[in-house]
């Protein structure tokens, strides 16, 4: 049940995002660049990125949704997903990518967990400062994006063919396009 009064329709993140839809507007906007923008990190892999973070801080409803989404950015790969959140130095990955994730779940924990050898690992396998920045960046955002949808005890199904749907519009279509059905149709009067 949730903590405050939220569109019973919608669960996790839309719902306070529906209640508060000026804040919903910079938060997908941020998303946006940071997971579906030209990059030389795949959106499938910022996912996972996203997706691992999640994960480590427990947050039901992210892990899935992201997960969904890095899913069908990876040509429906759900194993894939799995493996990562269960075990990533074994997942079927590059090793760039394993790098950025150490990194990602040392920011999970909190920023002066990095180290330069964290960075210079990651730089040893190919990744980029921006590469490097934005992992920082995904890890640090889905810390208060997981930290918002449980902070208000939001719904969070535990059907996970409704994420795989969503998941693969969300791929489709993104962020800020799918968001302004919801916004509209559930949006709040305070």
């Amino acid at each position: 049940m949730p903590h405050i009064n939220l569109p019973k329709e919608l669960p996790g993140i839309r719902s306070a995002m529906a209640f508060r839809p000026e804040t919903a507007k910079p938060l997908n906007e941020l998303v946006e660049v940071l997971l579906r923008d030209p990059h030389s990190l795949t959106p499938g892999e910022r996912e996972l990125i996203a997706t691992y973070v999640s994960y480590l801080n427990d947050c039901y409803y992210c892990q899935m949704s992201h997960g969904a989404i890095a899913a069908a950015h990876l040509n429906d790969d759900e194993e894939l997903v799995k493996r990562v959140k269960a075990d990533f130095q074994h997942a079927d990955i590059s090793d760039k990518l394993k790098a950025l994730l150490v990194i990602a779940g040392k920011v999970q924990k909190g920023g002066k967990h990095v180290t330069a050898e964290d960075v210079e690992v990651a730089r040893s396998q190919g990744a980029t400062d921006i590469e490097i920045h934005d992992t920082v960046l995904i890890a640090a955002a889905f810390c208060m994006y997981n930290r918002y949808v449980d902070g208000l005890a939001t719904l969070q199904p535990l059907d996970e063919a409704s994420y795989r749907e969503r998941g693969k519009r969300v791929a489709r279509d993104g962020y800020v396009t799918v968001s302004k059905e919801y916004l509209t149709t559930y949006a709040v009067v305070r």
